[in-house]
Protein backbone atom coordinates (compact mmCIF):
# COMPACT_ATOMS: atom_id res chain seq x y z
CA UNK A 1 0.00 0.00 0.00
CA UNK A 2 0.98 3.67 -1.17
CA UNK A 3 0.05 6.35 0.59
CA UNK A 4 -0.73 9.30 -1.32
CA UNK A 5 1.11 11.43 0.70
CA UNK A 6 3.33 15.06 -0.79
CA UNK A 7 6.05 13.73 1.13
CA UNK A 8 8.31 10.80 0.44
CA UNK A 9 7.98 7.68 2.36
CA UNK A 10 11.28 8.04 4.87
CA UNK A 11 10.75 11.79 5.60
CA UNK A 12 6.71 10.82 6.13
CA UNK A 13 7.69 8.15 8.92
CA UNK A 14 10.17 11.23 10.32
CA UNK A 15 7.23 13.54 10.21
CA UNK A 16 4.77 11.00 11.79
CA UNK A 17 6.80 9.68 14.19
CA UNK A 18 8.23 13.51 15.42
CA UNK A 19 4.96 15.32 15.31
CA UNK A 20 2.46 12.96 15.48
CA UNK A 21 3.26 10.45 17.91
CA UNK A 22 5.81 12.50 20.03
CA UNK A 23 4.09 15.50 19.46
CA UNK A 24 0.75 13.92 20.97
CA UNK A 25 2.96 12.63 24.01
CA UNK A 26 4.14 16.30 24.37
CA UNK A 27 0.58 17.73 24.46
CA UNK A 28 -0.73 15.11 27.01
CA UNK A 29 2.61 16.03 29.77
CA UNK A 30 1.53 19.48 29.13
CA UNK A 31 -2.02 19.39 29.45
CA UNK A 32 -1.45 17.39 32.56
CA UNK A 33 1.28 19.22 34.13
CA UNK A 34 0.26 22.56 33.24
CA UNK A 35 -3.00 22.79 35.51
CA UNK A 36 -0.33 21.39 38.79
CA UNK A 37 1.93 24.06 37.41
CA UNK A 38 -0.39 26.69 37.64
CA UNK A 39 -3.21 25.71 39.79
CA UNK A 40 -6.05 26.40 37.10
CA UNK A 41 -8.39 23.98 35.98
CA UNK A 42 -7.46 21.52 33.27
CA UNK A 43 -8.38 21.65 29.58
CA UNK A 44 -11.21 19.17 29.44
CA UNK A 45 -14.66 18.16 27.56
CA UNK A 46 -15.30 19.63 24.32
CA UNK A 47 -12.31 21.62 24.27
CA UNK A 48 -10.16 18.98 24.55
CA UNK A 49 -11.66 17.02 22.39
CA UNK A 50 -12.02 19.16 19.76
CA UNK A 51 -7.76 19.38 20.34
CA UNK A 52 -7.98 15.67 19.60
CA UNK A 53 -9.92 16.09 16.64
CA UNK A 54 -7.39 18.48 15.39
CA UNK A 55 -4.80 16.81 15.87
CA UNK A 56 -6.31 13.57 14.23
CA UNK A 57 -7.61 15.70 11.54
CA UNK A 58 -3.86 16.82 10.65
CA UNK A 59 -2.71 12.96 10.90
CA UNK A 60 -5.24 12.19 7.92
CA UNK A 61 -4.21 15.65 5.92
CA UNK A 62 -0.56 14.48 6.12
CA UNK A 63 -0.99 10.68 4.86
CA UNK A 64 -3.17 12.35 1.96
CA UNK A 65 -1.67 15.31 1.17
CA UNK A 66 -1.14 14.49 -2.26
CA UNK A 67 -4.61 14.29 -2.67
CA UNK A 68 -5.60 17.61 -1.13
CA UNK A 69 -2.22 19.05 -1.70
CA UNK A 70 0.77 20.26 0.29
CA UNK A 71 -0.68 23.60 1.32
CA UNK A 72 -4.05 22.11 3.05
CA UNK A 73 -2.12 19.49 4.70
CA UNK A 74 0.13 22.32 5.79
CA UNK A 75 -2.50 24.20 7.49
CA UNK A 76 -4.31 21.36 9.07
CA UNK A 77 -1.53 19.81 10.37
CA UNK A 78 0.01 22.93 12.19
CA UNK A 79 -3.37 23.67 13.46
CA UNK A 80 -3.24 21.32 16.26
CA UNK A 81 0.18 22.76 17.75
CA UNK A 82 -1.16 26.49 16.97
CA UNK A 83 -4.32 25.97 19.24
CA UNK A 84 -2.28 23.99 22.04
CA UNK A 85 -0.06 26.88 21.90
CA UNK A 86 -2.40 29.40 22.39
CA UNK A 87 -4.04 27.34 25.40
CA UNK A 88 -1.17 26.32 26.93
CA UNK A 89 0.38 30.27 26.68
CA UNK A 90 -3.07 31.46 28.23
CA UNK A 91 -2.98 29.04 31.35
CA UNK A 92 0.27 29.71 31.78
CA UNK A 93 0.25 33.95 31.86
CA UNK A 94 -2.82 33.61 33.57
CA UNK A 95 -1.64 31.60 36.17
CA UNK A 96 1.71 34.00 36.06
CA UNK A 97 3.91 30.57 36.16
CA UNK A 98 6.97 32.09 34.71
CA UNK A 99 9.15 29.34 35.37
CA UNK A 100 7.54 27.41 33.00
CA UNK A 101 7.64 30.00 30.21
CA UNK A 102 10.57 28.18 28.43
CA UNK A 103 7.73 25.18 27.65
CA UNK A 104 5.80 27.68 25.50
CA UNK A 105 9.23 28.58 23.52
CA UNK A 106 10.21 24.66 23.03
CA UNK A 107 6.65 24.39 21.67
CA UNK A 108 6.78 27.33 19.47
CA UNK A 109 10.45 25.83 18.60
CA UNK A 110 8.28 22.22 17.42
CA UNK A 111 5.63 24.50 15.22
CA UNK A 112 8.37 25.67 13.52
CA UNK A 113 10.08 22.68 12.71
CA UNK A 114 7.33 21.14 11.80
CA UNK A 115 6.83 24.23 9.37
CA UNK A 116 9.81 23.75 7.88
CA UNK A 117 9.06 20.46 6.51
CA UNK A 118 5.77 21.47 5.26
CA UNK A 119 7.73 24.08 3.26
CA UNK A 120 10.02 21.32 1.50
CA UNK A 121 7.09 19.24 0.70
CA UNK A 122 5.13 22.50 -1.37
CA UNK A 123 8.69 22.98 -2.80
CA UNK A 124 9.67 26.09 -1.64
CA UNK A 125 12.77 25.42 -0.11
CA UNK A 126 15.08 22.41 0.73
CA UNK A 127 14.14 22.93 4.49
CA UNK A 128 12.66 19.09 5.52
CA UNK A 129 15.81 17.90 6.99
CA UNK A 130 16.98 20.99 8.69
CA UNK A 131 13.49 20.91 10.33
CA UNK A 132 13.67 16.90 11.47
CA UNK A 133 17.19 17.80 12.83
CA UNK A 134 15.49 20.92 14.75
CA UNK A 135 12.82 18.35 16.03
CA UNK A 136 14.46 16.54 17.24
CA UNK A 137 16.73 18.36 18.94
CA UNK A 138 13.76 20.09 20.72
CA UNK A 139 12.27 16.67 21.99
CA UNK A 140 16.16 16.02 23.54
CA UNK A 141 15.80 19.20 25.21
CA UNK A 142 12.60 18.79 26.59
CA UNK A 143 13.77 14.89 28.12
CA UNK A 144 16.74 16.99 29.44
CA UNK A 145 14.53 19.21 30.66
CA UNK A 146 11.75 17.74 32.21
CA UNK A 147 13.52 15.25 32.96
CA UNK A 148 16.37 16.90 35.27
CA UNK A 149 13.26 17.74 37.14
CA UNK A 150 10.75 14.26 37.55
CA UNK A 151 13.92 11.56 37.45
CA UNK A 152 15.50 12.87 40.93
CA UNK A 153 12.28 13.98 42.31
CA UNK A 154 10.33 10.78 41.76
CA UNK A 155 13.66 8.93 42.67
CA UNK A 156 14.17 10.85 45.81
CA UNK A 157 10.84 10.43 47.02
CA UNK A 158 11.14 6.45 46.69
CA UNK A 159 14.69 6.76 48.49
CA UNK A 160 13.02 8.63 51.07
CA UNK A 161 10.60 6.31 52.00
CA UNK A 162 12.65 3.67 52.45
CA UNK A 163 15.62 5.89 54.97
CA UNK A 164 18.08 5.37 52.29
CA UNK A 165 21.07 7.72 52.94
CA UNK A 166 21.87 8.03 49.91
CA UNK A 167 19.87 10.65 48.14
CA UNK A 168 19.94 12.31 44.24
CA UNK A 169 22.13 15.22 44.10
CA UNK A 170 20.02 18.54 44.22
CA UNK A 171 19.82 20.39 41.17
CA UNK A 172 22.94 22.98 40.87
CA UNK A 173 25.35 24.11 38.62
CA UNK A 174 26.73 21.40 37.28
CA UNK A 175 22.88 20.85 35.74
CA UNK A 176 23.04 23.78 34.50
CA UNK A 177 26.61 23.46 32.57
CA UNK A 178 25.37 20.17 31.54
CA UNK A 179 22.00 21.65 29.84
CA UNK A 180 23.88 24.11 28.54
CA UNK A 181 26.54 21.60 26.77
CA UNK A 182 23.41 19.43 25.50
CA UNK A 183 22.00 22.95 24.26
CA UNK A 184 25.11 23.95 22.50
CA UNK A 185 25.87 20.59 20.84
CA UNK A 186 22.56 20.39 19.28
CA UNK A 187 22.69 23.50 17.76
CA UNK A 188 25.16 23.15 16.16
CA UNK A 189 24.24 20.04 14.91
CA UNK A 190 20.58 21.41 13.75
CA UNK A 191 22.41 24.30 11.83
CA UNK A 192 26.04 22.46 10.58
CA UNK A 193 25.70 18.51 10.87
CA UNK A 194 28.47 18.40 9.18
CA UNK A 195 30.62 20.60 10.94
CA UNK A 196 34.20 19.36 12.66
CA UNK A 197 33.12 20.97 16.20
CA UNK A 198 30.12 18.49 15.95
CA UNK A 199 31.47 15.02 17.11
CA UNK A 200 33.44 16.76 20.36
CA UNK A 201 30.52 18.94 21.27
CA UNK A 202 28.26 15.48 21.37
CA UNK A 203 30.95 13.44 23.49
CA UNK A 204 31.08 16.60 25.87
CA UNK A 205 27.14 16.60 25.69
CA UNK A 206 26.95 12.89 26.45
CA UNK A 207 29.34 12.80 28.94
CA UNK A 208 27.88 15.70 30.91
CA UNK A 209 24.14 14.01 30.48
CA UNK A 210 26.06 10.73 31.82
CA UNK A 211 27.15 11.91 34.88
CA UNK A 212 23.51 13.98 35.65
CA UNK A 213 22.25 10.39 35.35
CA UNK A 214 24.83 8.91 37.94
CA UNK A 215 23.99 11.47 40.57
CA UNK A 216 20.54 10.84 40.43
CA UNK A 217 21.27 7.52 42.11
CA UNK A 218 19.12 5.54 39.93
CA UNK A 219 21.27 2.38 40.40
CA UNK A 220 19.54 2.38 44.01
CA UNK A 221 16.17 1.83 42.78
CA UNK A 222 16.23 -1.39 40.89
CA UNK A 223 13.62 -3.24 43.18
CA UNK A 224 11.10 -0.50 41.82
CA UNK A 225 11.09 -0.93 37.61
CA UNK A 226 8.47 2.18 37.94
CA UNK A 227 11.08 4.24 39.57
CA UNK A 228 14.27 2.85 36.89
CA UNK A 229 12.81 3.11 34.04
CA UNK A 230 13.07 6.95 33.64
CA UNK A 231 16.75 6.63 34.48
CA UNK A 232 16.99 3.68 31.52
CA UNK A 233 14.98 6.25 29.39
CA UNK A 234 16.99 9.01 29.95
CA UNK A 235 20.54 6.71 29.99
CA UNK A 236 19.67 6.96 25.28
CA UNK A 237 20.43 10.78 25.94
CA UNK A 238 23.70 9.92 26.39
CA UNK A 239 24.16 6.67 23.98
CA UNK A 240 22.68 8.65 21.24
CA UNK A 241 25.20 12.07 21.92
CA UNK A 242 28.09 9.00 21.93
CA UNK A 243 26.85 7.26 18.70
CA UNK A 244 26.38 10.99 17.06
CA UNK A 245 30.06 11.62 18.04
CA UNK A 246 31.60 7.93 17.42
CA UNK A 247 29.64 8.33 14.07
CA UNK A 248 31.76 10.90 12.60
CA UNK A 249 34.78 8.70 13.29
CA UNK A 250 33.56 5.35 12.69
CA UNK A 251 31.49 4.40 9.30
CA UNK A 252 30.41 1.35 10.89
CA UNK A 253 27.99 3.61 13.04
CA UNK A 254 25.52 5.38 10.65
CA UNK A 255 23.73 8.75 11.95
CA UNK A 256 20.14 6.90 12.03
CA UNK A 257 21.76 4.88 14.83
CA UNK A 258 22.09 7.80 16.46
CA UNK A 259 19.09 9.31 15.45
CA UNK A 260 16.56 6.32 16.48
CA UNK A 261 18.49 5.84 19.97
CA UNK A 262 17.05 9.18 20.64
CA UNK A 263 14.06 9.33 19.31
CA UNK A 264 13.24 5.38 19.57
CA UNK A 265 14.93 4.94 22.57
CA UNK A 266 15.02 7.53 24.69
CA UNK A 267 11.56 9.47 23.55
CA UNK A 268 9.86 6.18 23.20
CA UNK A 269 10.89 4.93 26.57
CA UNK A 270 10.33 7.94 28.16
CA UNK A 271 6.89 8.46 27.29
CA UNK A 272 6.14 4.71 28.27
CA UNK A 273 7.44 5.69 31.84
CA UNK A 274 5.93 8.66 32.35
CA UNK A 275 2.51 7.60 31.07
CA UNK A 276 2.33 4.28 33.41
CA UNK A 277 3.49 5.96 36.44
CA UNK A 278 0.80 9.14 35.76
CA UNK A 279 -1.90 6.68 35.08
CA UNK A 280 -1.76 4.64 37.83
CA UNK A 281 -1.44 7.94 40.42
CA UNK A 282 -4.15 9.60 38.82
CA UNK A 283 -5.89 6.73 38.53
CA UNK A 284 -4.99 6.19 42.78
CA UNK A 285 -3.28 3.01 42.03
CA UNK A 286 -0.16 1.58 43.95
CA UNK A 287 2.82 2.95 42.20
CA UNK A 288 4.42 0.10 41.37
CA UNK A 289 5.15 -2.05 38.42
CA UNK A 290 3.17 -5.58 37.23
CA UNK A 291 4.88 -8.03 35.31
CA UNK A 292 3.31 -7.01 32.50
CA UNK A 293 4.34 -2.92 32.95
CA UNK A 294 7.93 -4.49 33.01
CA UNK A 295 7.17 -6.41 29.76
CA UNK A 296 6.08 -3.11 28.33
CA UNK A 297 9.71 -1.78 29.49
CA UNK A 298 11.39 -4.63 27.77
CA UNK A 299 9.79 -4.82 24.88
CA UNK A 300 10.82 -1.01 23.81
CA UNK A 301 13.94 -1.32 24.77
CA UNK A 302 14.23 -4.64 22.41
CA UNK A 303 12.66 -2.25 19.89
CA UNK A 304 14.87 0.42 19.89
CA UNK A 305 18.35 -1.79 20.32
CA UNK A 306 17.02 -3.77 17.19
CA UNK A 307 16.42 -0.57 15.21
CA UNK A 308 19.73 0.75 16.20
CA UNK A 309 21.74 -2.55 15.06
CA UNK A 310 19.54 -2.30 11.82
CA UNK A 311 21.79 0.96 11.18
CA UNK A 312 24.83 -0.90 12.13
CA UNK A 313 24.93 -4.16 10.16
CA UNK A 314 23.43 -3.88 7.24
CA UNK A 315 23.53 -7.55 6.29
CA UNK A 316 20.79 -7.57 9.44
CA UNK A 317 19.04 -4.75 8.52
CA UNK A 318 15.89 -6.19 7.47
CA UNK A 319 15.18 -9.30 10.08
CA UNK A 320 16.22 -6.19 12.60
CA UNK A 321 13.63 -3.74 11.60
CA UNK A 322 11.32 -6.19 11.02
CA UNK A 323 12.04 -6.87 15.31
CA UNK A 324 12.23 -3.34 16.20
CA UNK A 325 8.83 -2.65 14.54
CA UNK A 326 7.27 -5.60 16.19
CA UNK A 327 8.31 -4.96 19.51
CA UNK A 328 7.41 -1.24 19.34
CA UNK A 329 3.80 -2.26 18.27
CA UNK A 330 3.55 -4.98 21.02
CA UNK A 331 4.89 -2.46 23.99
CA UNK A 332 1.99 0.21 22.62
CA UNK A 333 -0.92 -2.06 22.47
CA UNK A 334 0.11 -3.76 25.45
CA UNK A 335 -0.37 -0.74 27.00
CA UNK A 336 -3.27 0.13 25.81
CA UNK A 337 -5.07 -3.49 26.79
CA UNK A 338 -3.47 -2.88 30.25
CA UNK A 339 -3.82 0.94 31.05
CA UNK A 340 -6.54 1.24 28.81
CA UNK A 341 -9.34 0.05 31.06
CA UNK A 342 -7.31 1.98 34.03
CA UNK A 343 -8.11 5.36 32.13
CA UNK A 344 -11.62 4.35 30.87
CA UNK A 345 -13.11 2.58 33.94
CA UNK A 346 -13.66 3.60 37.57
CA UNK A 347 -11.19 2.33 40.55
CA UNK A 348 -12.79 -0.36 41.98
CA UNK A 349 -10.87 0.28 45.11
CA UNK A 350 -11.27 4.00 44.72
CA UNK A 351 -15.55 3.18 44.59
CA UNK A 352 -15.57 0.98 47.51
CA UNK A 353 -14.41 4.36 49.13
CA UNK A 354 -10.70 3.74 49.97
CA UNK A 355 -8.33 6.60 49.90
CA UNK A 356 -6.70 7.21 46.65
CA UNK A 357 -2.85 7.83 46.81
CA UNK A 358 -1.45 11.26 45.74
CA UNK A 359 -1.08 11.49 42.32
CA UNK A 360 2.28 12.26 41.21
CA UNK A 361 3.47 15.98 40.36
Amino acid sequence: MVLPTAFDPTTWHAHEMLFGFIQAAVAGFLLTAVPNWTGRMPIQGWSLGALALVFIAGRVAVAGSGVIGPLAAAVVDLAFPLLLLTALAREILTGRNWRNLPMLGALAALILANGLTHIEALGWASTGSLGLRLGIAIVVTLISLIGGRIIPSFTRNWLAKRRSPHLPAPADRFDALAMAATIAALVVWVFAPDASAVPPLMAIAGAAAFARLVRWQGHRTLSEPLVWVLHAGFLWVPIGFSLLALGALFEIITPTAALHALTGGAAATMILAVQTRATLGHTGRPLHATLSTVLIYVLVTVSALARIAAGVEADFYLPMLVVAGGTWFAAFVLFLVVYGPMLLLPNPAATKGQPQLQRPS
